[in-house]
């Protein structure tokens, strides 16, 4: 039932007096855990939330799964059943409450619930809430609670058998797990990256993933708090919020909505409510709104609300809520070139920068808010807007989404299908749109949410009616493929559409990605929609080729690298560290591919390095080098090309993949060079058709006057060729600055002995700066140099001082021992330049000097 209030606007009430503390109860069920093998009688004490194989680790049952090859060792765990038990108190004043009801917010993936020995619930989906009525089975004092994790593995083969065919389901590693080509995942609704991925292991938790609570209350409670915007100018902002209450007692309540930073103070009578479920609406107006603005366009303010639900001065339940307002809307209209696809925000145009975001463990609960918060700042700091929340893993957990509501990036949010078919009976199906509708609720407040999207790749991979796609359909029957697919289109056309359409009808929802059109199917010359390009890396396709496959909007594409020296001891013995494709360094690769192709590569760029160190180093240049064409060309084809998001920020666990920081959190060169081609001004140059071209980039929304400096010198600072150019720079525009044939330009001067020194200077600061290379690094002749360092401190921290005489080509500095990380690293410092740059955190013994700095550049690998 819907009850719409029709009341004036209020800013400032007197609330109600003498308010008491919430009579409504929740505790944290978190102590006194056990669990053990559903089979054996040994119990353990065990951490909730928690997975059983941290559990096993704790109690030093299990090596560490993510040391040297353990990983295969420990397959037999998901195949067994584990019972988790606890005792908890519950006094006769609970028991008297009119409702009593136990949380879990999260259970991975078939459990059954046991109170006081009696079955009060099952679950079947670790994505979905579970409350559960259970005042009839507690009882004053002591209480048991039990739960009973049913393998997945073997909870899910009968399904299989059942189906009488295999479903799709490319990275399910099921040979790894021991199980053959039997492919379960598909069938569990359940993080598809624990059954392996070209990226991660294959460990198929189980566990109590997220916190339990037993909650008791009387009268009524808040179920849910939507605000939903429904009006908004620089004058005013009309919001209503959307409460739903479940109701037990009939009567009058009232709600209050306030937020004392912005003196906003609504309370609101209600008149009498019968029991059941009922929606309340509640307009309120904001003055001069303050707007939410994504990381480099503006503050990302938000507005922080105390929803109170009042009886007789007595709070039944509260809720917090934090909201940004703004409009975001994606833009798709007919171009002379096809159709655009970019975001608008406060009706500015977007440029969308930024990667794709997967979890940060493959143990979930071990993810800290420390550690979700390092990894949205470095985001942050590395100039991006915007992360796409991929489908192969988890809806995150609310902090992730506090996070980029604070630091202003834009989520790009799949629902959790990837690279797989999945079933389509009544009851698979039902499960999803439950999935669906508890998530889109839970996260629609947050302003940071940008786009649901239904999958990942499953609908290029499919190719519905097309001859082409990876092979999937041409395994079956007309019959079985016409049902597969009537399955997909049920589930990513229908159900998840609608659940958007009633839940969230502001945002759009996109069926897949990627996708061209809704029913056509995206491909590298697409003009429409968005593009995964991966002709670098699995097409072997060379880095230039960044330059050509120009998306409306790149949502993925990527190169490889190892993770760097210190991160590879962590899983490695000394052994295995003789070459980069020993078993162990192979088991920490699981792009099969990987290790050579990351090799031949780097082969066609650079000189081959001879020390397993040198190999890591030299990978990470590759990497960095060979993507910072990717996010140049992207951005220099804008408005055409509105988006490019790398694959991927960061690792699951320690393992050479595309990511730019690894598991620890340390930038690799990646992340570095996404910093700075991020940046709101880019200036970069290229070679089209014997031409030299400077391109001037701006996501600014004010013109820039400046002077565009073009500086060509040898590799010992001679100049050739120094032009300093007045420029003025269109608001959020790319366009050609500059352009000379390049054998004008180089003067006479051989392309293997110059580099070009390239940046913005406004009243004498610099405000960007890049430089550019006119033949491989390889054919360069790279000096061998002795750069100058010094250390001292100051305000932001250790301040390190480098310079040399020579080009120095990719510096990278490294403190052993050390946590933290440098403002700046693998840059190329010109001769005769004095860079500083910053290391925040500290070495092993708190204090360092110039000595204990690791300095390593490409000439150093010869």
């Amino acid at each position: 039932m819907r009850v719409v209030l029709l009341v004036l606007f209020v800013f400032i009430v007197f609330g109600c007096k003498g308010e008491k503390k919430s009579l409504k109860y929740s505790r944290e069920i978190a102590q006194n855990w056990t669990f053990k093998q559903a089979d054996t009688d040994e119990w353990l004490p065990a951490s909730i939330p928690g997975t059983v194989h941290t559990d096993l680790l704790i109690n030093k049952k299990i090596e560490d799964p993510y040391y040297r090859d353990n990983e295969k060792k420990l397959q037999w765990i998901d195949k067994k059943d584990w019972e988790y038990s606890t005792t908890f108190n519950v006094t006769a004043d609970i028991l008297n409450k009119d409702k009593v009801q136990l949380d879990f917010k999260g259970l991975d993936t078939y459990a059954d619930i046991y109170l006081n020995d009696k079955q009060i619930a099952s679950t079947n989906n670790m994505f979905r809430e579970w409350q559960i009525d259970c005042k009839e089975y507690l009882k004053a004092g002591e209480n048991r609670l039990q739960v009973y994790l049913h393998s997945p593995i073997n909870t899910d083969l009968p399904k299989l058998e059942a189906l009488g065919y295999a479903l799709p389901a490319s990275n399910d590693q099921s040979e790894n797990g021991g199980l053959g080509n039997k492919r379960v995942s598909p069938f569990a609704r359940k993080a598809p990256y624990h059954y392996g991925w070209d990226w991660g292991p294959r460990f198929v938790t189980s566990g109590v993933w997220r916190p339990v609570y037993l909650q008791a209350w009387d009268k009524a409670r808040i179920v849910d708090v939507y605000f939903r915007q429904d009006k908004l100018n620089l004058e005013k902002a009309e919001l209503t919020a959307q409460v739903e209450l479940d109701i037990l007692n009939a009567g009058k309540y009232t709600i209050k909505i306030s937020d004392q930073k912005n003196s906003i103070d609504v309370l609101h009578q209600l008149d009498e409510m019968e029991p059941g479920n009922q929606t309340v609406e509640i307009p309120i107006l904001i003055n001069n709104p303050r707007l939410w603005w994504p990381n480099g366009m503006g503050e990302a303010y938000l507005y922080n609300f105390d929803v109170r639900l009042i009886d007789n001065n007595s709070i039944l339940d509260t809720r917090e809520i934090s909201i940004g307002i703004r409009t975001l809307e994606l833009v798709r209209e007919a171009d002379k070139n096809g159709k655009s696809f970019y975001f608008k925000i406060n009706n500015k145009p977007v440029f969308s920068k930024g990667a794709n975001y997967i979890p940060n463990d493959v143990f979930l609960p071990r993810v800290s808010p420390g550690k979700y918060e390092y990894v949205i700042k470095s985001a942050a700091d590395a100039n991006m807007n915007m992360l796409r929340v991929w489908g192969g893993g988890i809806y995150e957990n609310d902090i992730f989404y506090d996070l980029c509501d604070k630091y202003g990036i834009m989520v790009w949010q799949d629902f959790m299908f990837a690279c797989s078919m999945y079933p389509g009976d009544d009851a698979f199906l039902e499960n999803v749109r439950q999935e669906a509708i508890q998530n889109v609720q839970r996260l629609r407040n947050h302003p940071s949410i940008a786009l649901w999207c239904g999958n990942n790749e499953i609908d290029v991979a499919w190719a519905h009616d097309l001859p082409v796609g990876w092979g999937w359909k041409e395994q079956y029957d007309e019959k079985t493929r016409a049902y597969i697919w009537n399955s997909y289109d049920t589930l990513f056309h229908k159900i998840l559409p609608a659940v958007i359409d009633e839940n969230d009808p502001a945002r759009t929802y996109w069926p897949s990605s990627p996708l061209a059109e809704w029913g056509e199917r995206a491909s590298y010359s697409s003009t429409s929609g968005d593009m995964h390009y991966w002709g670098v890396w699995h097409g072997k396709e060379r880095f230039d080729q960044f330059k050509v496959k120009k998306a409306r909007f790149m949502s993925e594409f990527g190169f490889q690298s190892f993770p760097e020296l210190e991160t590879v001891k962590k899983y490695t013995a000394a052994e295995d560290r003789e070459s980069i494709t020993t078993d162990v360094m192979n088991a920490h690769q699981r792009s099969g591919i990987g290790n050579e192709r990351i090799r031949e590569y780097l082969s066609w760029y650079y000189k081959m390095p001879s020390s397993f160190e040198d190999m890591l180093y030299m990978s990470q240049v590759l990497q960095a080098e060979g993507m910072k064409i990717g996010f140049e060309s992207h951005r220099q084809a804008k408005p055409y090309c509105m988006g490019t998001l790398y694959w991927q920020i960061n690792d699951c666990w320690p393992v050479a993949s595309w990511s730019g920081m690894d598991y620890y959190g340390r930038w690799k060169a990646l992340h570095y060079f996404a910093k700075k081609a991020f940046e709101n001004i880019l200036v970069a140059a290229t070679v089209d058709n014997d031409s030299l071209k400077v391109y001037i980039v701006s996501d600014e929304y004010t013109p820039v006057n400046a002077k565009l400096s073009l500086v060509l010198m040898d590799f010992d600072g001679t100049e050739f060729n120094n032009q300093q150019i007045d420029v003025e720079i269109p608001v959020n525009s790319s366009k050609v600055h500059f352009s000379e044939i390049v054998k004008d330009f180089l003067k006479g001067n051989s392309k293997e002995n110059v580099v070009l020194s390239l940046s913005l200077i406004q009243d004498d600061k610099k405000l960007t700066e890049n430089v550019f290379y006119f033949d491989e690094v390889k054919d360069l002749d790279l000096p061998k140099v002795s750069p100058k360092l010094s250390v001292s401190s100051d305000d932001n921290g250790y301040r390190v001082e480098i310079s040399s005489e020579q080009l120095a080509k990719n510096v990278y500095l490294s403190i052993p021992g050390s946590i933290g990380q440098f403002s700046d690293n693998y840059f190329d410092l010109l001769p005769g330049e004095t860079k500083v740059v910053y290391f925040s955190g500290y070495a092993a013994n708190r204090t360092f000097s110039a000595e204990d700095i690791n300095f390593k550049t490409v000439r150093d690998t010869y």
